[in-house]
């Protein structure tokens, strides 16, 4: 019999529809944050800009630095019928995995055109979970051409009717880090989105130490366990890196008592995968999927958004503070009525 910990009901909460923000607040550091402590449980509330007092001493923090994508594309068939398609991951140069919607019955070698013909693509092959292999034809770099008629892949809870050409580039701008670098993520690691280049600034004024690693945040991220037992969930894989002098840093931090702060569960399953490894290599995969109890070896602390019930990032999340604290933290938020997921406020946990 499984105890609560391993039970997926027992990460579920009632979430009234109007607490799911719908866009982003007015300016990145306007959010609230709920700072959860995890020696005692106490709760209590502040605002994101209060984060500098907030942090101890002699602390790293860890970012993410991966840079989403414009990875959702409109286009149509040589029919004239309209579709969607959403890029997921690389399989080689210009063939994606792509789920696409709206599209009735698409045919293997089909050609399919986005942009209003300024890119094309040969229907390879549907595969058995529904997605479609696209080898896209583009005499300029894909990425460039995304930039230019891509759209923000914004995940399924941020419902908009229709889109005009000034929201959707409000949804580039600040549907990504203001440290965004390294391109590859099709959904957000949105602890992030909070952060502003004078608030990074105040942090390196202070002393506060800042590395960075690359995590390319995959569909996969909102993608349900399926299973009661969660101990039997198969986590999707993402590429991560980092940098030899930053691998390096992370080896001596994990031997010191510096207080390590990781912005995002992106940012957990790099530091606590390269702990795994030994430090041992710069960049691979990871499917790494954390669920109470884990002993954390590299994390002593987590700036994080509000999760999705039953999901795999409210069961890390979980991990790190225990499961009851986390849903009377949650309890507390909606009462106050925080703003939930990727547009929403956050949790500082330490």
């Amino acid at each position: 019999m499984c105890q609560p910990d391993w039970l997926l009901d027992s990460y579920d909460f009632d979430l009234p529809e109007d607490l799911i923000a719908q866009h982003p607040p007015q300016r990145r550091d306007a959010s609230r944050m709920l700072l959860l402590d995890r020696a005692s449980g106490q709760l209590h509330h502040h605002a994101f800009s209060d984060l500098l007092t907030l942090l101890p001493e002699d602390c790293t923090l860890v970012f993410n630095n991966t840079r989403v994508i414009p990875a959702r594309l409109l286009g149509k068939r040589r029919s004239g019928a309209r579709l969607e398609a959403l890029l997921l991951e690389e399989q080689a140069p210009n063939l994606w995995s792509v789920l696409v919607r709206k599209a009735g019955r698409i045919k293997q070698g089909e050609e399919l055109e986005f942009g209003e013909g300024r890119l094309l693509a040969v229907a390879r092959e549907r595969r058995d979970d529904g997605t479609w292999l696209l080898q896209f034809e583009t005499k300029e770099p894909l990425t460039e051409v995304l930039e230019d008629v891509g759209l923000p892949p914004l995940p399924p809870y941020i419902k908009r009717r229709e889109v005009s050409s000034a929201e959707a580039q409000h949804d580039r701008e600040r549907y990504q880090t203001c440290y965004a670098k390294e391109s590859g993520a099709v959904a957000a690691p949105t602890a992030g989105l909070h952060f502003t280049p004078e608030i990074l600034t105040a942090l390196d004024q202070r002393g506060i130490e800042r590395l960075e690693v690359t995590l390319h945040v995959g569909r996969g991220t909102f993608a349900p366990v399926q299973v009661e037992d969660v101990r039997k969930h198969s986590m999707h894989f993402e590429a991560f890196s980092v940098n030899p002098e930053t691998l390096e840093r992370l080896k001596e931090l994990s031997r010191s008592r510096n207080r390590l702060i990781a912005i995002g569960t992106t940012s957990v399953r790099v530091l606590e995968t390269l702990a795994q490894q030994g430090f041992r290599e710069c960049s691979g995969w990871t499917n790494l999927f954390l669920y109470p109890p884990y002993r954390f070896q590299m994390v002593d602390g987590l700036l994080t958004n509000f999760h999705l019930p039953k999901s795999t990032l409210l069961l890390l999340v979980s991990a790190l503070c225990g499961r009851a604290p986390l849903l009377n933290a949650y309890a507390e938020a909606i009462r106050e009525r925080y703003r939930f997921f990727s547009y929403g406020d956050c949790m500082l946990l330490l």
